[in-house]
């Protein structure tokens, strides 16, 4: 079968496929239109939003062995293409360093990647993708991006016409060139050209894409001093323990994949350096290997010649998702990228984090569960309960039960409380020397443990417990940034006769979620006072700046100073605290029984005045430079008039400010926005207008926070 054939031949195919390989066939086709060198095959689990790799072909699985089983929210090209149904294109190893790191620090090699969704209209079966060797041009060509396009709906129909027959996909063979022939003749092609061969000086080596030996002259073997009958089939670092070191292995896995020449240089005990040049090709590479000159400088670090073989696909994995957690900020940041990467990667189908606080047992999160009720109710168990989570945390030993009746053999208080899965691995969280929480990975399956499975997933819960650390820490500061600024904020603004008031805070994205914004809304003697102002930086400190600023415009008012008074004795106060940082501030007296509001602003943005017939103009105050500058400067006032039904808007510059947008039009843009919509409640208002901005900076860093304070006149 090929992407070519008709329709006709389709069905035949869904309806037949042992010894059909569809999905082998598929991609070698549309591999060999666009003369990609490898690829794979993704599909859609049945039962979970996790993509599976079906078939791998030009290169090793091995290559690919961190994202054999991910979930479709994880940051990689066959996600982003099965996820948002649209293709996937990497130019080069810059641009994969940029779009996605992750991969770029496990493969830091020079290619070309395109992924593609197949799909139908109505269903996502999966994804593919195909990768070029470095040398192909930074873009994707029309005829390589229709091809590959049309080949993936294609294989997508043969998918579907399967599914509506029940008939699944079963397993392929990978495409993976078969392994060199052992004999030298047979490896040549002729007796005299293997003849040839040995009679030259320097070693030569031929490897299959497996990275196994198909034939060794003479000379290599006598550089390597390590017999032929010894190296033939198999793989160089493996057969030679001096050049057992993962680095050694990355240049056979940087030649394959770039299709680029590359050496190295290792040194054969106990004093001699060989150079090793690779020349790569999409069957296999060739070796050739000399003594090196005038390497002893180099004061290379010899790798240890015992010790267990260090495997680079365990590194790769450990690469990758060490890449993936130090992406996670908060907690619940922890547990989805455990959900995404690490649970599909061991084959688990839901975890819980737990973590303890004062003694007893906390829920941190949870994925996979069809009734949250099953977990959440562990949570505030104490310690001293005689239950997996709780031991495990308290120990710090991993529990790995391989089916439910070993589970309630040790723990059978578990009899009450089934959770629906039938085998589990606690893994401990263990960051500086102490315990700050458990990974439990659950199985709808009974699931053995082999050691090795063990080994790997103790020294995840390493990766999991460093984030998560980390994560506690950050949420711990984000709810006392919150509260700080939840306590310096009003709770609520006071009923005022003939105003009406809403007002709104957004932080910034940036930092810890806290900043210097502020408004308010103060009773005086038969009038009221509004103020609004923004103290630089988004920290404790400009919080803390803002609260005394706020206090000190509430008490200066309270004493019965005039606009301009109270905006000079805040600025002296300013300076006396002795900060380094400036605040700008609109303060105004409203006395709506006559119809006025008398202003006095410093270096804060103009205010919007929306008039009863609905039209609205920014009114041209003036004013003094910044609080906290000049112990001189003096702010003068202006006064407004203010009919019944009109709408003032005070504001920080976060609500028209932003990268790239020109702070004028913005304001025109809110004028017309309270213009259409000026008439709503005020609360409907405000929220309306806040909503506007995020959706404005939707998927990116808001970089200052807003202040929001509307006030209008009723009469």
């Amino acid at each position: 079968m090929s992407d070519g054939q008709s329709s006709a031949q389709a069905p035949a195919a869904a309806r037949a496929p042992v010894g059909r390989p569809l999905l082998s066939l598929a991609l070698a086709s549309m591999m060999d239109e666009v003369h990609a060198h490898s690829g794979a095959v993704y599909l859609l689990a049945q039962d979970q939003p996790v993509l599976e790799m079906a078939v791998m072909a030009g290169l090793p699985r091995a290559f690919a062995a961190p994202w054999e089983r991910v979930g479709l929210t994880a940051p990689i090209p066959v996600a982003d293409a099965a996820r948002e149904r649209r293709l996937v294109w990497v130019g080069g190893e810059e641009e994969m360093a940029r779009q996605y790191p992750r991969i770029a620090v496990v493969l830091p090699y020079p290619f070309a990647l395109a992924a593609v969704p197949v799909a139908t209209d109505s269903t996502v079966y999966g994804a593919v993708f195909v990768t070029w060797p470095g040398a192909h041009p930074p873009e994707l060509s029309e005829h390589e991006r229709e091809h590959l396009t049309a080949a993936c709906g294609r294989l997508a129909v043969r998918l579907e016409r399967a599914a509506r027959q029940s008939i699944p996909p079963h397993p392929e063979p990978d495409l993976v060139a078969a392994p060199l022939g052992g004999g030298v003749a047979g490896t040549l092609g002729t007796v005299e050209a293997a003849r040839m061969v040995s009679r030259l000086p320097y070693g030569l080596v031929s490897l299959d894409l497996h990275g196994r030996i198909g034939f060794v002259n003479a000379a290599a073997s006598e550089l390597l001093n390590v017999p032929v009958s010894r190296l033939l089939g198999t793989q160089l670092w493996a057969s030679v323990p001096w050049l057992n070191d993962p680095v050694y292995e990355d240049r056979y896995r940087a030649a394959l994949l770039s299709q680029h020449i590359t050496s190295f240089v290792a040194l054969r005990p106990p004093g001699e350096w060989l150079s090793f040049r690779l020349y790569p090709s999409t069957t296999g590479l060739s070796v050739r290997i000399t003594r090196s000159r005038a390497v002893s400088e180099m004061n290379r670090t010899v790798p240890p010649p015992d010790g267990t073989p260090s495997r680079l696909v365990t590194i790769s994995q450990v690469l990758n998702l060490a890449g993936a957690l130090t992406e996670a900020v908060g907690v619940q940041d922890v547990v989805q990228l455990v959900a995404d990467e690490i649970a599909p990667a061991v084959g688990s189908q839901a975890l819980v984090v737990l973590g303890s606080r004062a003694n007893r047992l906390r829920v941190l999160g949870h994925r996979g569960y069809p009734d949250a009720h099953v977990v959440e109710r562990f949570d505030g168990l104490p310690l001293s309960e005689p239950t997996p989570g709780t031991q495990v945390l308290r120990t710090g030993v991993p529990a790995f039960f391989e089916s439910q009746e070993q589970l309630e053999r040790l723990y059978p208080a578990r009899l009450a409380t089934p959770d629906g899965f039938a085998a589990w691995a606690y893994l401990p969280l263990i960051a500086q020397g102490r315990p700050v929480g458990t990974c439990v990975l659950s199985y709808a399956e009974p699931h053995p443990f082999p050691t090795e499975e063990r080994a790997i997933m103790t020294s995840l819960a390493g990766l999991i417990a460093q984030a998560l650390d980390r994560a506690l820490l950050y949420d711990a500061k984000h709810r006392l940034a919150h509260g700080l600024q939840e306590a310096l904020l009003p709770h609520s603004l006071p009923s005022l006769p003939g105003i009406e008031a809403a007002g709104r805070y957004v932080p910034a994205t940036q930092g810890m979620d806290i900043g210097g914004d502020f408004y308010d809304l103060v009773r005086t003697q038969g009038k009221a006072a509004a103020v609004i102002g923004d103290v630089q930086g988004h920290n404790v400190t400009a919080a803390g700046l803002m609260g005394q600023v706020r206090t000190a415009v509430r008490a200066y008012t309270a004493v019965g100073q005039a606009p301009e008074e109270v905006m000079r004795s805040t600025n002296r106060l300013l300076l006396e605290l002795g900060s380094d940082l400036f605040a700008s501030c609109l303060y105004l007296r409203l006395d709506p029984a006559h119809g006025r509001a008398v202003m006095s602003r410093a270096g804060h943005p103009p205010p919007l005045l929306r008039r009863p017939d609905g039209r609205v103009r920014v009114l041209d105050l003036a004013g003094g430079p910044l609080l906290g500058i000049d112990a001189g400067a003096v702010y003068p006032t202006t006064e407004v008039a203010l009919a019944p039904g009109s709408l003032l808007v005070l504001y920080t510059d976060g609500l028209v400010e932003s990268p790239g947008t020109d702070f004028e039009e913005a304001l025109a843009d809110l004028g017309h926005r309270l213009a259409d919509a000026g008439d709503q409640p005020l609360d409907r208002l405000a929220d309306s207008l806040v909503r506007h901005e995020r959706h404005h900076t939707d998927g990116e860093e808001r970089l200052d926070d807003i202040a929001l304070l509307l006030i209008r006149a009723v009469g």
